[in-house]
């Protein structure tokens, strides 16, 4: 990841939902598998529903009448829901309001399905503050952050306790402040231990770090200054500390973690080490070209190396790549002796098997292709399912690999479907909702049954891309190659009625940064929704070309090869509304 400083604009994109893998570090999901992995919970109606995957089955969970505080008339609206381990308790998110991207702080309902009960949680504190419920892993507390503060809530009693006292706009506890955010993907900054003991969290102390002023003129008829703690290259970022509070006592053990005084450091991830007396951290230098993998001793705070990589250019994180990973979580493999961890180290985005102590690794992925996201860790069977597109990068498939690291990974998406395919796995590795596109096949979904991928509810997908005809479509999908011999991935939307002999005014869709690849397979590409109009009717030409730099699957050189290169991004967040500069 690079240290970027940019033309300060707020950027907002679109993100079709994806369901984590660790739902306990998410602030809710509007779809989530249950335990057994067989059915899966969604909304209905204002209400919640389960449905069975094989037979289709709708069975009501929650309906909208019992979600009627008491004393009003309107039933709460559900904006996203968590379900307890034990499925009999579910957390209602409600009342949201945007922190930067998302909306991340609302109110928190509790609805207990043995006592037909609906209570607020943090009832005493200030409307749509609170951010990141969740369950204590026993299903008896919540914990949450509100005005920059921890606090837990017995479920029982709904006794409210508060475990941090200092915290301010400037000093941020359990959540972050805006450079971890848009550097590093980071929203939840806190964890339960996993015997609901403990919790652990981050705290930013940004008091040094200079305000960047905004201006919104969006909100109402005046305008208003907002003031951003934004450290700008060259400038030591918000200081970190993570601490962990006992919850019976409220006393806080602050971890000794080493860092560089004068440039600072960063702690982009943090989850406890599948165990409740340690804590496994990603430590990273300024530069952002040192990762070590730390473990922390929760009892006297010492920490120490267990694991080292480095980089010419730069490591990312996880969570930019997996969005698994992006609201938190670590995936623990054979009893917590060993995790998952992805590297770019070979020169392509692989995952490898770490031993406990980092003293031994076990290569998962083998090949000359990147891992584009993870989909889901079946230790039971042995295998992880993930994203990936050896040969194309502009299309998405899935595949699975060993867990041992044995044989080459296998090929699950059918080989007459090709495009770009998304999945969401059910927790038992043996369903999935699958949904496909290409440039000129419109987006289909259906449930399958893996590792097979045979169709559940009518082989959806199979007929429409059978029905799908790619001479219909204006969009061409086409390679340059560079004075260097690289090639680049292209696609071109012509004008209607188009007529090789006349010439048409082109449009450059460009973006060019790490943060986004605009060649892709998938229908709609070529629309551009900041024209008004319609551009091939209107006899535009559309064109958009993926340069070195964008986090196309193409290995860690092509993304990489612009380190140190500022002239190869001039064009900024402005670009991507369809402007060229």
């Amino acid at each position: 990841m690079l240290c970027r400083q940019k033309i300060f604009f707020l950027l907002f994109i679109t993100i079709l939902v994806t369901v984590s893998n660790k739902s306990n570090a998410q602030y809710g999901n509007r779809f989530e598998w249950s335990k057994d992995g067989n059915s899966y919970y969604s909304m209905k109606d204002g209400g919640i529903i389960s449905i069975s995957v094989v037979d289709n089955k709708e069975t009501s969970v929650l309906s909208k009448d019992k979600l009627i505080p008491s004393g009003q008339t309107n039933p709460l609206t559900i904006k996203r829901f968590i379900v307890s381990d034990d499925g009999q308790k579910m957390l209602i998110y409600t009342n949201s309001k945007k922190v930067w991207r998302y909306e991340t702080r609302g109110d928190y309902w509790l609805y207990d399905l043995q006592k037909n009960s609906l209570t607020q949680l943090g009832k005493s504190l200030p409307a749509s503050s609170l951010m990141f419920a969740k369950f204590s892993p026993d299903g008896n507390k919540a914990a949450y952050v509100s005005g920059h503060n921890l606090y837990v809530e017995d479920l029982s009693s709904n006794e409210i306790k508060q475990l941090t006292f200092d915290g301010t706009r400037k000093l941020i506890n359990g959540t972050f402040d805006w450079a971890y955010e848009e550097e590093f993907d980071c929203r939840d900054g806190f964890r339960w231990s996993p015997d609901s003991k403990k919790i652990a969290y981050w705290q930013i102390d940004a008091s040094n770090t200079r305000d960047y002023f905004m201006l919104n003129t969006t909100d109402s008829v005046y305008s208003r200054i907002v003031p951003v703690e934004y450290p700008v290259s060259g400038e030591k970022p918000s200081t970190y500390k993570i601490g962990v509070v006992d919850i019976s006592s409220a006393q806080i053990k602050w971890m000794n973690i080493p860092t560089d005084e004068t440039w600072g450091t960063y702690v982009p991830r943090m989850e406890w080490a599948a165990n409740s007396d340690e804590l496994i951290i990603q430590h990273l230098n300024r530069k952002q070209n040192e990762s070590n993998l730390m473990l922390c001793n929760v009892v006297d705070g010492s920490s120490k190396i267990i694991y080292t990589e480095k980089d010419a250019a730069w490591i990312d994180i996880a969570g930019r790549y997996y969005a698994s990973y992006r609201m938190g979580g670590w995936d623990w493999l054979s009893n917590g002796t060993e995790f998952l961890w992805p590297s770019e180290k070979d020169g392509w985005l692989h995952l490898y098997k770490i031993s406990h102590d980092g003293k031994k690794e076990t290569l998962i992925t083998q090949g000359n292709y990147d891992v584009m996201d993870i989909k889901r860790v079946d230790e039971k069977s042995g295998y992880v399912y993930f994203m990936a597109s050896p040969d194309n990068a502009t299309q998405k498939y899935l595949y699975r690999a060993k867990l041992n690291g044995k044989g080459k990974a296998e090929l699950l998406s059918p080989l007459n479907q090709i495009g770009t395919h998304d999945y969401i796995i059910s927790s038992n590795a043996k369903l999935a909702w699958h949904s496909f596109s290409n440039h000129y096949t419109p987006l289909t979904t259906e449930w399958v049954a893996l590792p097979d991928h045979s169709a559940l509810d009518g082989h959806k997908v199979y007929h429409a891309v059978e029905q799908a005809d790619s001479t219909k479509s204006n969009v061409s999908f086409f390679k340059i190659k560079t004075e260097e011999g690289i090639e680049m991935d292209a696609w071109m939307a012509k004008p209607s009625h188009f007529d090789p002999s006349k010439k048409y005014p082109v449009v450059f869709f460009v973006y060019t940064e790490p943060a986004g690849q605009n060649v892709r397979d998938f229908y709609g590409i070529a629309n551009n929704r900041e024209y008004i109009g319609n551009m091939a009717d209107d006899g535009y030409i559309y064109i958009s070309i993926d340069n070195r730099g964008t986090p196309a699957p193409k290995g860690s050189a092509w993304r990489k090869s612009i380190y140190r290169k500022s002239s190869s991004r001039i064009t900024w967040h402005i670009s991507y509304y369809g402007i060229v500069i």
